[in-house]
């Protein structure tokens, strides 16, 4: 996994972002946090292709995404819906 582009569709600003491999406890901060219906490049590598992120929402309240495959991937666009469902698009 290297670096890419998160672009956020939730809705909200994301506050902070942050980035564990799937099935640790670790979480990392992320340097991109973009505000609703923009776009951030992270900088980022790792041997692993398989990771949840985690956004700590501008107006309160977390999202999480388990499972997204980094590798190979130059841009992820974030979804969200107030229901709690969370989906990724690859680009």
């Amino acid at each position: 996994a290297t670096s890419f582009t998160v672009v956020n569709a939730t809705g909200d600003g994301i506050a902070s972002l942050s980035i564990r491999r799937t099935g640790t406890a670790d979480w990392r901060s992320l340097s991109g946090a973009p505000r609703a219906g923009s776009s951030s490049s992270v900088a980022f590598s790792d041997p692993d292709c398989a990771f949840d992120l985690r956004a700590s929402l501008a107006g309160g309240g977390t999202a999480e995404w388990s499972g997204v495959n980094l590798c190979g991937t130059s841009q992820l666009t974030l979804r969200w819906r107030p229901s709690g469902e969370t989906w990724v698009d690859y680009d």
